[in-house]
């Protein structure tokens, strides 16, 4: 239908929603938030939901076990507010809006995503597990262990190229890990994420949601590999 190919061809985010995250950034607090409410429903919240929506199709190509949830509360869409009982750093709202896309199972089993994150001079896509809890760590270091092959033409292969890992490793081999092991380096990181980061003027293209359909694409043999690694479908 046309108008799927209109809102297709149409770009979700704006200069107006870096206006606003910027803005957040410099104004953290609750009455400034309250009083600019509609700026954010308007700039960031809508037009994120809308993307999540039209994610939903492609990403069921990718793997039938991926859910786009365009829902307002619980689903994609990261909350805007930040969770401050255990932190330090006592401001009320994340500078950025974020989404995951995740695994049916994800609520019985720590399950990878995959990832949109828009935030000023700091946008991405990819996919992957973001700090795994240490039982998953340790499945995942003995998978990769027993099935390097697997990882090699997941994380080496042509579609791989120009993703970045991120996150954080260990400074020495973890324990009971040959430190002679061929993928000693993928064996002492702590995340297992990689993707690609965009500008902001990108972000405010029609090009965004093809683009991130692709970068889903060339990081999903990872997410797959996780996944298998923790005994989840793909």
């Amino acid at each position: 239908p046309m108008t799927d190919n209109r809102r297709m061809s149409q770009p979700y985010f704006t200069p107006a929603t870096f206006r606003f995250l910027r803005a957040l950034g410099r104004n953290n607090n609750r009455e400034w938030f309250t009083a600019h409410k509609a700026d954010y429903e308007r700039h960031v919240r809508e037009p994120f939901l809308a993307l999540i929506a039209d994610m939903a199709a492609p990403l069921a190509k990718i793997s039938a076990h991926y859910r786009a949830d365009a829902r307002r509360n619980g689903g994609s869409l990261f909350r805007i507010h930040r969770d401050t009982r255990f932190s330090n750093n006592k401001l009320p709202y994340k500078t950025w809006q974020g989404s995951r896309f995740f695994h049916a199972r994800r609520l019985e089993i720590p399950a990878p995503s995959f990832f949109l994150h828009v935030e000023p001079g700091d946008c991405f896509a990819g996919g992957g597990m973001w700090h795994p809890e240490s039982d998953t760590l340790k499945n995942i270091r003995g998978f990769l262990a027993d099935n390097p092959e697997a990882w090699k033409r997941a994380t080496r292969g042509r579609s791989f190229e120009g993703l970045s890992f991120w996150g954080e490793s260990l400074s020495r081999p973890p324990r009971g890990f040959d430190p002679a092991h061929e993928l000693i380096d993928d064996l002492k990181r702590k995340d297992f994420a990689a993707g690609e980061n965009f500008d902001d003027a990108f972000a405010c293209s029609s090009e965004l949601l093809p683009w991130a359909v692709e970068s889903f694409k060339r990081v999903a043999p990872m997410v797959d590999y996780l996944c298998a690694a923790q005994e989840l479908e793909f």
